[in-house]
């Protein structure tokens, strides 16, 4: 029995990257020799054991024969007599086919490390077509290693996969699954570009792939093209480490754009409420998380507005917070805030421009939730009369707040 460090570990300390967990391939051994030394398995699709005291993957080497479409579509064949290049063989890229052994030697048939200093993110075989999940998971490492761009001849292979249909096997938690991953990211606009240049985005969220092309009005996008300024958001989100949440709304605040009549273009007149229906549409499509899916909900419903309570009198700026469920959901509503903080400055030349409308609202929800609404209520009997007397408590917060300012 050989065991020897494979994949992302072994990249990562090649890049000078802090090595989080370390995966292992087993050669030459059987389920029945792990068992016996203490390993515990917990591979479902095929032999992988946790070490009994470090608790790192050990998988047995194996060989993959595609009999169906999708990623679950193969027969794995895990043997003694399966050799490190085979099992290093179905691998994605050739950046995760290298293999180190117990003296630190190298082991790599298929030039990943040639790869990493020339910066390719380049399939090892092609085997590749044979798991779309694949597709998701090159672009994922375009947004991962910044510097790094997709081979040619990968980009050609994975085009060639979707438009054999492979792309619409993906079942949707897996869907959720990398695009969650690419998302938190360095850039995870380099993981959609990625996506449109195969074609995949258009299967996967055509929604979102209509933004590109859709122009929006040159005073308040310098950018114009909603595509464009969706990525510039959703990289603001990530230079600013903000939440998957935070990161999931910012790709879905304008897609109704994709949909507004031509003839009314570059304005997007009512798109807030049409991006809320595609929103709820996508995540119950790649069924999303519920705090994902509910902030991002209420930014693409909302986002609009926010910019218009500058001018709002405070009756109607204490009911927007009603709206949002501010006062009972304050979390969420800071969330809401950064998102849309996002969206102001995913613009470009306004990437540091402030956010009066935000600063604001805080202002605002601060004086509203100094109320004791539970104190109030007791002074009242019926429903409408406590609805109405807490209102107009938080009311008088509100107009004290703006008698001090």
């Amino acid at each position: 029995m050989q065991t020897y460090v494979v994949g992302g570990a072994v990249r990562d300390e090649l890049l000078g990257f802090a090595v989080k967990d370390k995966d292992f391939v087993v050669v030459g051994s059987t389920p029945e020799a792990m068992l016996a030394a203490g390993f515990k398995p917990v591979g479902k699709d095929f032999p992988v054991f946790l070490h009994p005291k470090t608790h790192d993957e050990y998988a047995l080497a194996r060989t993959e024969r595609k009999t169906a479409k999708g990623y679950k579509g193969f027969v794995v064949h895990a043997s003694p007599e399966v050799t490190l290049e085979e099992d290093l063989a179905r691998r994605d890229l050739t950046i995760n086919a290298i293999a180190k052994d117990d003296a630190g030697k190298l082991i790599d048939p298929f030039n990943g490390l040639a790869d990493i200093q020339a910066k390719i993110l380049r399939h090892v075989s092609d085997a590749f077509a044979e798991d779309p999940v694949r597709i998701l998971r090159a672009a994922r490492f375009a947004a991962r290693f910044t510097d790094f761009n997709v081979a040619p001849a990968t980009i050609i292979l994975m085009r060639q996969m979707v438009e054999a249909g492979e792309v619409d096997a993906l079942v949707s938690e897996r869907v959720w699954q990398e695009l969650a991953k690419g998302l938190m990211e360095e850039k995870p606009s380099r993981m959609f570009d990625v996506l449109r240049e195969c074609g995949a985005l258009q299967r996967i969220l055509p929604e979102l792939n209509r933004l590109w092309g859709v122009p929006q009005p040159a005073n308040h996008h310098p950018e114009v093209d909603t595509g464009v300024h969706t990525m510039l958001v959703v990289d603001y989100a990530a230079s600013q480490n903000f939440s998957l949440a935070i990161r999931f709304s910012a790709l879905m605040h304008d897609l109704g754009k994709g949909t507004t009549p031509a003839e009314i273009l570059p304005q997007h007149i009512g798109h807030e409420e049409r991006s809320f229906n595609l929103v709820r549409e996508v995540c119950k499509r790649i069924k999303v998380p519920n705090d994902c899916k509910e902030l991002a909900q209420i930014v693409a419903k909302f986002h609009g507005k926010l910019y218009q309570s500058l001018q709002m009198k405070p009756s109607t700026l204490l009911s927007f917070l009603i709206e949002l469920d501010a006062i009972r959901q304050p979390a969420r509503f800071k969330d809401f805030l950064k998102a849309c903080e996002a969206d102001s400055r995913g613009r470009t030349g306004l990437e540091n421009c402030a956010t009066p409308a935000a600063d604001l609202m805080v202002k605002v929800l601060e004086a509203a939730s100094s109320i004791d609404a539970g104190a109030v209520a007791r002074e009242f009997s019926e429903p409408e009369k406590i609805k109405t007397a807490v209102f107009g408590a938080r009311l008088d917060a509100v107009n004290r707040l703006f008698k001090t300012q």
